[in-house]
């Protein structure tokens, strides 16, 4: 290997081509790597800018010099230095070695260096090249690789990386879990294709951490996820990086990782104890109020208008009437008693103090409830195909009516009446705990209309 010290590179591009010393310069020099080359003497013949800028020794002070002796090691390490470099070029394939090196100013650094024989045209070594960098800045870039290893394979939460178009380029084992599908047919689709709800905000929130940043805190997104067996609503916590290529002069974005944990049982449960502890308040409230009315059926209404609020967009108050002689055995018929928020079911309900019964037809929910002696729940979806405006006349209710709860009123054995209470459309459907409250209200109410009918003899 012939030695030049102009920049501290060899024309070895071949004989006749012009510039190739200049071209193999450049590309030594604008390596991210300290490299530096030896003969088969173990005299320095290269030398790049990035070993001028670790050891502090340009390429004029390096080229030419035998090995690393009396300039970039101690003396008392010279020797076994150097037996370990020159061992490169007798080994197969690359040997990685740590040395302690002395920079020009006296000062030490610690470097892992990688070295491997360089071949002459008959396959003899004819030197070898001495690829090094700081063992600090080496194992930074080995704990990051391991880093992102482990989260794209055994982290504990999902981790996603989105590209610049707002697609998953990599995906996790956890991610792919709670997104339903497979790590790689996940890769490349749009998330509007992974989400059914939830996918507006979720790109709103990717678009604004890369045109802007990070958000200063993790956000929280609920999200129903497309599945086999349906959709899935599920609330995640989610943290979100901006991702910026390191080799680029100004920062260009390759995308977002977005970090998230399933946290809807949590969200779940902090709700169901709110909700809990708000219905048990409204529930004594209403057992106060109810204590100061002389009227037991102005106490009645007073429960009824307690339980509505948070609960249901109305409610309806009737009493069993009398069914007429001749009438089928077991039918119910029910006469309206309050209605809250007054008057919103329009003119077909008579008013409470008419005693005429409310016009229900065969089969409705309220006279099923009073004929079962049980609470009945119906969804403008789950009957006949209707619209659902026609469905809630049809059972003079609110036009607005999408769900209904029907609790029975019963008092010392004897069935009273029928509450019922109407949610519109934009509220979800009744649920189990939702019964268990509507049936304490009912009993509340059944026992209050039992002690009217006992104070009016």
């Amino acid at each position: 290997m012939s030695a030049s010290r102009r920049g501290g590179a060899t024309d070895e591009l071949g004989p006749g081509e012009p510039g190739g010393e200049d071209l193999l310069a450049a590309l030594l020099d604008g390596m991210d790597a300290a490299l530096c080359a030896f003969d088969a003497e173990g005299v320095v013949t290269h030398w790049n800018r990035e070993a001028e800028r670790i050891l502090g020794w340009s390429a004029a002070e390096a080229v030419g010099r035998a090995g690393f002796a009396g300039w970039a090691v101690r003396s008392a390490d010279a020797e076994e230095v150097q037996r370990r470099l020159m061992s490169a070029m007798r080994a197969p394939g690359r040997q990685v070695h740590e040395f302690a090196l002395v920079t020009k100013d006296g000062g030490r650094v610690l470097v892992r260096t990688q070295s491997a024989a360089v071949r002459g045209p008959d396959g003899s070594p004819a030197g070898l090249y001495c690829a090094f960098s700081e063992v600090h800045a080496q194992i930074d870039l080995e704990r990051s690789i391991a880093l992102s290893e482990a989260l794209f394979e055994d982290a504990s939460w999902g981790v996603v990386l989105v590209d610049a178009d707002l697609r998953p380029a990599v995906v996790n084992a956890h991610a792919a879990r709670a997104l339903g599908v497979g790590r790689t047919s996940a890769l490349g689709r749009p998330l509007g294709e992974l989400l059914a709800q939830g996918v507006e905000e979720l790109e709103s929130a990717l678009t604004h951490v890369l045109a802007e940043g990070a958000p200063p805190g993790p956000a929280e997104m609920w999200v129903s996820v497309r599945t086999a067996e349906g959709e899935r609503r599920r609330c995640w916590r989610s943290g979100f990086v901006r991702l910026s290529s390191p080799l680029a002069e100004e920062p260009v974005p390759l995308g977002v990782g977005w970090l998230f944990q399933d946290v809807t049982e949590a969200r779940q449960g902090e709700r169901e104890a709110s909700q809990l502890r708000f219905r048990s308040n409204q529930l004594h409230r209403a057992a106060r109020a109810a204590a100061e009315c002389e009227d037991p059926a102005e106490a009645a209404v007073v429960h009824l208008e307690f339980a509505l609020a948070g609960f249901a967009d109305h409610a309806l108050l009737d009493r069993v009437a009398p069914v007429p002689p001749g009438a089928e055995e077991g039918s119910v018929r029910l006469v309206r008693l309050a209605a809250t928020p007054a008057g919103t079911p329009g003119p077909d309900t008579p008013p409470g103090t008419s005693g005429l019964p409310v016009r229900y037809g065969a089969g409705h929910p309220a006279l099923q409830c009073g004929e079962r002696n049980g609470t009945v729940r119906v969804d403008a979806g789950s009957g006949p195909a209707e619209r659902p405006r026609e469905w809630a006349r049809a059972r003079l209710w609110p036009a607005d009516t999408a769900h209904a709860l029907c609790a029975v009123l019963r008092s010392r054995g004897r069935t009273l009446g029928v509450l019922t209470f109407l949610r519109g459309p934009g509220r979800g459907r009744f649920d189990r705990s939702d019964v268990a409250y509507a049936e304490e209200v009912a009993a509340r109410i059944g026992a209050a209309l039992d002690l009217t009918a006992a104070v009016r003899g």
